[in-house]
């Protein structure tokens, strides 16, 4: 158990930051399901963790569940939903990281969903037509639209390649998904969902908007996620202290031990025969070098 916490946490730790957002709500997917279905078979009646995770209209309960506008944008529980998210997120997700760094990405997921979430909360509290039916909200769907909008502002004459049709620019997908949600708002059941999506488009729009001016909004939510990673990784600060170096001892000295080439030799063994093949030990060290790195 140990030995798959190692592997799972270690590829987890180098993998990319598409990979990890992908693999949190593919994670988090599965334990909503599996839940369900443990009250299900325990007869437990009228209960579940969806509730802890959606995000509410009614801003009482939000008050008592303020961490639903991070988890909701991870949370799912319908197949073709996660299925449909996760595609659109791996494909823009790469179109992003081509122009953008790797770590915006994460913050204007976050940015996106958390901008879908007010809106929607907004919406359901401000305008009598939604007034009248509350409700919750799930999805990554905001934050896949403000990755979307943030390449389809930021450059918009690059072209994509869509199925039956052909190259198209993104702009035009981009504002054709846009469409579609403005004109859903009033007939569509999914309410709640279109609104948060304009919410998320907005949010990518304006980060464009304001990187080609020479301002990142991403900044604040960049700093609260590399504190949370140590947060999260446990590191402590180090205390430094001086010692008088003592005389080696007569004699032949050992070879000293360079852990670059031990390393670089795992990372061979790696390239060749896959992760599977490396031991315990060899699995730990280049886990500890990956952290290293990432500190």
């Amino acid at each position: 158990m140990v030995s798959f916490y190692r592997r799972v946490s270690g590829r987890f730790a180098m993998g990319s930051i598409l990979s990890r957002l992908l693999a949190i709500n593919v994670a988090l997917f599965f334990v909503v399901l599996l839940t369900d279905v443990a009250f299900t078979l325990f007869n437990v009646p009228h209960w579940s963790i969806l509730p802890w995770l959606q995000l509410p209209s009614s801003p009482a309960e939000f008050v008592r569940r303020p961490w639903t506008i991070l988890t909701y944008m991870f949370t799912h529980f319908d197949v073709w939903h996660i299925l449909f998210n996760m595609l659109l997120l791996y494909l823009f997700g790469r179109i992003f990281i081509e122009f953008f760094s790797a770590r915006r990405l994460g913050s204007v997921y976050l940015l996106g969903g958390v901008a879908g979430g007010l809106l929607y909360m907004l919406a359901y509290n401000v305008i009598p037509y939604f007034a009248k039916d509350g409700g919750a909200l799930v999805g990554a769907s905001a934050s896949v639209m403000a990755t979307v909008f943030a390449v389809a502002i930021y450059r918009r004459d690059y072209e994509v390649n869509l199925l039956l049709i052909g190259r198209v620019k993104i702009i035009y997908v981009a504002l054709g998904v846009l469409l579609i949600d403005v004109l859903g708002i009033a007939s569509s059941s999914n309410v709640g969902g279109h609104i948060a999506h304009l919410g998320g488009a907005s949010a990518g729009a304006l980060f464009a908007v304001c990187l080609r001016a020479g301002m990142d909004i991403t900044l604040p939510m960049s700093f609260v996620l590399d504190r949370l990673a140590v947060v999260v990784r446990g590191r402590r600060r180090m205390r430094v202290t001086y010692v008088r170096p003592t005389p080696p001892p007569p004699g032949p000295r050992p070879r000293p031990y360079d852990a670059s080439s031990e390393i670089d030799r795992i990372l061979d063994k790696l390239k060749q025969s896959g992760y599977s093949s490396l031991s315990p030990e060899e699995q730990q060290k280049l886990f500890d070098a990956s952290k290293k790195m990432n500190s």
